[in-house]
């Protein structure tokens, strides 16, 4: 991702790769569908496919991390950002009291969070309030814990109220006893209507001086239950996917403009308090999308996106700055010199993840509450680098990490296209040092994923292995704001996963990209799962990935045709549940009559049916219909080797046939 020169790169690869469609997607004939059953090939990775998270459209705070307060430890550039003062109590007929709100840095929390908020009444009923991202989104019945670090020299509480568009109040609480020194103070309010757009107010009902930071309102309802914990809805809709691996924590975001602003992991673990907030990469990268309050709280971290993956039974893979900036920005670039601290950063990371509690780093895991280890295997070196530098970078990785963790895997990237330079010069390298995995992207046109189905037919099978790390459909044109999460863009990328899981042997992994997107607050489009303040929806292209990754075998399965006629197809052999998966992809207008003919197993019984199916190629999930395109269940009795259907138009399905 990224601005003009990408934009230069990508037109390029247009011009190089734009197809010629040799098909009629209107007048499909009869099929056979020929699957050799008899030869299974090779296995299949459990991390074949999976997601791929970055904290771009507001997907981490104001997202995924479900903090309702906007700048809560003043640490923005403009440390009032969020917060105003009331200037009048509408309805009910009494001004506001006099008083003042700065930002201090004498004495503060901590070393890494060192803007705090001081808080002036002269008069009784002081009031501020906090706008939240976007609004604030508060359900009824609903339980939120609203904290904050306090330093009083006079005044004993602070009551705080949520109100509603028209002020009308929903919910209260209040801190109270403040004792002198910093202090974290807590309590939970209860919300009495469903507002998307609510606002949180403070109030100072004595006069005197005091001190806050670390202000916080947080659902008491978090995936499973954890006071830190993660917005709900989202996790659930990651965790149906039943992903193979989420990459983390993206993405340009680990670069940052300047290496000052990279994504340091080190920052993003122990206590919240101490997690050192940053200007977010994403806050002004396009014109025409703007964010000047997109910061990085960090309380969504390091250690969070572990748990997340073990959670979902995801495999990590975390992806580190090798000392390079973005390229399309600054171009910064460590000196080789210089890489130790980079270098010792993944040798840490290690560590955290795997090492004994004892251990140094395994130590602060265990006392964040996971003594076991996460089971890392695999570090990802640069995101989207290329050239001599990274070249060069690499190598120093290489030969650190491999000389004390071989076992560690290390994902290296071939640059921000799928073709030209520098893709090939980068693939050139990454075969002389026997990379393990390259990372690959791909935003084209859903023209492009339709005739790139044969991509990995005939590529080396005996060097790298392959990552397509981030890929969409770009519906009008890459980074343009019109793209859309039509049907016509997943069923293209249906279309192009079934030549990744044919070619399972080369291609380990692959995710969809970006993940999430708030739907006041994005920057990128088209996305995976569009939210707003309480509600969530997966799209058209989310179904896709969910369905392939819900139906992934253990072993490829010879299968014909690949690509023919706007039918495109893949098989697999799933030995735990003695199953053949069989998924084709029908690109046409019309219904398409077909055989499934099984070489090798002679079946019976009932076969599950998944169908993703719209004749409207333009269709489109949304928050008021989100299943408007959503996989569809049935059945169908299998008695012989050779089993008529009918693909509906423009559809994916799915067959599971019991193969004992």
């Amino acid at each position: 991702m990224g601005r003009t020169m990408r934009r230069r790169i990508w037109l390029a690869v247009f011009v190089l790769l734009f197809p010629v469609v040799l098909f009629s997607q209107d007048k499909p004939s009869a099929a056979v569908i020929s699957v050799d059953a008899a030869h299974p090939g090779a296995a299949i990775s459990r991390t074949m496919f999976g997601i791929f998270f970055e904290d771009i459209n507001f997907g981490a705070d104001g997202g995924l991390y479900p903090e309702l307060v906007k700048n809560r430890s003043f640490e923005f550039q403009e440390p009032l950002t969020g917060w105003h003062e009331v200037l009048g109590l509408s309805g009910k007929g009494i001004d506001n009291p006099k008083g003042e709100l700065s930002i201090r840095a004498d004495d503060p929390l901590n070393e890494s969070n060192p803007h705090y908020l001081r808080v002036r009444a002269y008069e009784p009923g002081y009031a501020f309030y906090n706008t939240g991202f976007r609004g604030i989104g508060v359900q009824s019945g609903a339980e939120y814990r609203f904290s904050a670090y306090v330093r009083s020299g006079g005044p004993k509480a602070i009551r705080a109220t949520l109100t509603d568009g028209s002020g009308h109040e929903i919910g209260s609480g209040k801190l109270e006893g403040f004792e002198g020194p910093w202090k974290r103070y807590e309590t939970v309010i209860r919300t009495n209507a469903t507002v998307p757009h609510a606002q949180l107010n403070l109030f100072v009902d004595e006069t005197g001086q005091l001190d806050l930071d670390m202000v916080s309102l947080f659902p008491v309802d978090t995936w499973k239950g954890r006071p830190n914990g993660l917005r709900k809805d989202l996790v659930e809709l990651l965790y149906d996917m039943h992903p193979g691996f989420i990459r983390f924590p993206g993405g340009c975001i680990v670069e940052g403009r300047q290496l000052l602003t990279r994504y340091r992991w080190k920052t993003t673990v122990g206590d919240i308090t101490q997690r050192k907030t940053i200007i977010n990469r994403w806050n002004d990268e396009f014109d025409y999308r703007p964010a000047p309050d997109y910061f990085q709280s960090f309380g969504l971290g390091f250690y969070e996106y572990f748990q997340l993956a073990e959670d979902i039974g995801a495999e990590p893979l975390p992806i580190l700055n090798c000392g390079m900036a973005c390229q399309f920005n600054t171009d910064e670039t460590a000196a080789l010199d210089q890489l130790d601290e980079y270098v010792h950063d993944a040798l840490d990371l290690i560590d955290f993840a795997n090492g004994p509690a004892t251990s140094p780093w395994g130590k602060l895991r265990a006392q964040m509450g996971h003594p076991e280890p996460f089971h890392l295997k695999m570090i990802g070196v640069g995101n989207e680098q290329w050239g001599p530098h990274y070249v060069e970078r690499y190598k120093v990785f290489a030969a650190a990490l491999k000389a004390q963790h071989p076992e560690i895997k290390l994902v290296v990237a071939a640059g921000p296209a799928p073709a030209g330079e520098p893709f090939e010069s980068m693939w050139s390298n990454w075969r002389t040092l026997h990379a393990d995995i390259v990372d690959e992207h791909y935003y084209m046109s859903p023209e492009w994923f339709l005739a790139n189905t044969a991509r990995y037919d005939r590529f080396d099978r005996n060097g790298p292995k392959v990552f397509a790390g981030e890929y969409a459909a770009q519906t009008v044109g890459t980074t343009s704001s019109e793209n859309r999460n039509n049907w016509k863009a997943a069923i293209s990328e249906a279309a192009f996963m079934t030549g990744l899981e044919r070619n399972a042997d080369v291609v380990q992994m692959a995710s969809y990209a970006p993940l999430l997107a708030h739907v006041d607050a994005w920057q990128w489009k088209p996305d995976a799962i569009w939210f707003d303040n309480l509600r969530s929806y997966g799209t058209t292209d989310y179904y896709v990935q969910k369905v392939f990754a819900n139906n992934v075998g253990m072993r490829i399965v010879p299968v014909t045709p690949h690509a023919e006629a706007g039918l495109y197809t893949s098989a697999s052999l799933d030995d735990r549940s003695h199953e053949l998966i069989v998924k084709a992809v029908n690109f046409a207008s019309t219904p398409r009559q077909a055989e499934i003919r099984l070489n090798g197993i002679n079946p019976s019984g009932t076969a599950k049916v998944t169908t993703l199916a719209s004749n409207d190629l333009n269709a489109e999930n949304s928050l008021d219909h989100p299943t408007a395109v959503a996989p569809e269940s049935s059945t169908i009795e299998v008695r012989s080797g050779t089993i008529p259907v009918q693909l509906r138009p423009y559809s994916v399905t799915v067959y599971r046939i019991p193969a004992q």
